[in-house]
């Protein structure tokens, strides 16, 4: 009985721990939302009309910029976030939230989509490398260290130059065909048929890690004692494999797949801005371009928000995977 109060004690207390780390850390994202991207130089009414053939006198510029300085103080900013205000777009002239909702699916479904599968390939990639040494693996490996050294940019324009504009297969830019009235099943073909380039180059970029992550923790857990006991007791070698030594081989892949899903709605920036895909990268890239800074920081506060979210479900995933976790914690 004393044992178990103790333990109870213990978990409450690590669960308060926890609460408060990461109230703090809400905290400290909400306040850096606010003060960084005030840091970029110029401001929205410089962005908006230093390209535009009107004319502002000095009197008309200061008019403007006291008007969208209006309510922008801290503690308006924190009350609007109280209420689940996000702001009002000054470039876009409607709620940042409907901003972020309609330009979030496409994100998920580009950029998670691409990194579920390529983290899917490269683990069972990695796990079958691993397990069968040879020159077979050995090539694997010098093409996806290979590949691991190319960045998104590069692929995707070369993608976009030969597959796009030289041979005509896919589309140069856009999610979907505008103002085409396509039935459904022909909408759902016209959206994979634009997002299939940036998909091929989020893709290409996401499997490397993940092979070479895999294949290297399989290497070290094949060196294992309960790996060998496994085999001898005459365990069929697909359980070994993907029973045993896949499964302590998972934690990294896993601490990557979090850490890449959280920071994929700023991470596909590049890839996005290249094909103009319809996504949070793109917003965010004309939200600084023009310095729409109530867009700027609904974006950057939300991402940040859900590196928190996904951190805790890793935390508790990790206690699931291996119990070991638990009791380093």
């Amino acid at each position: 009985m004393l044992i178990k109060n103790n333990f109870h004690k213990l978990l409450s207390g690590r669960f308060r721990g926890r609460a408060v780390a990461y109230l703090l850390a809400v905290l400290l994202l909400v306040l850096m939302s606010y003060y960084l991207p005030r840091l970029l130089p110029g401001d929205f009414v410089t962005a908006m009309y230093s390209g535009s053939p009107v004319t502002l006198t000095g009197e008309q510029e200061a008019e403007l910029r006291t008007h969208y300085a209006a309510g922008d103080s801290l503690g308006h900013y924190l009350v609007s976030l109280f209420f689940l205000d996000w702001g009002f777009s000054f470039a876009f002239l409607t709620p940042v939230s409907s901003l972020i909702l309609a330009a979030l699916p496409w994100t998920l479904f580009l950029v998670g989509g691409a990194h579920l599968l390529s983290t899917l390939l490269g683990f069972i990639a990695g796990v079958e490398a691993a397990w069968r040494r040879g020159a077979v693996e050995k090539g694997l490996v010098a093409v996806m260290t290979f590949l691991e050294g190319i960045p998104e940019m590069g692929t995707g324009v070369l993608l976009l130059l030969l597959f796009s504009l030289y041979l005509g297969w896919f589309p140069a830019a856009g999610g979907e065909t505008a103002y085409a009235g396509y039935s459904l099943p022909r909408w759902c073909l016209d959206v994979l048929h634009h997002t299939a380039l940036p998909f091929i180059t989020l893709v290409g970029a996401y499997l490397p890690g993940s092979f070479l992550l895999a294949r290297g923790g399989m290497v070290v857990v094949l060196h294992s004692p309960f790996i060998k006991t496994a085999r001898a007791k005459g365990l069929p070698p697909l359980r070994v494999r993907y029973g045993h030594a896949a499964r302590n081989a998972l934690l990294p892949v896993v601490t990557r797949f979090g850490l890449r899903f959280a920071f994929m709605l700023t991470g596909a920036l590049v890839v996005e801005s290249i094909y103009s895909y319809p996504g949070l990268g793109t917003l965010l890239f004309k939200a600084i371009s023009l310095r729409d800074l109530p867009t700027i920081r609904a974006i950057v506060l939300f991402s940040s928000l859900l590196v928190l979210v996904i951190n805790m479900a890793l935390e508790v995933l990790y206690e699931r995977l291996d119990p070991r976790v638990q009791h380093e914690l």
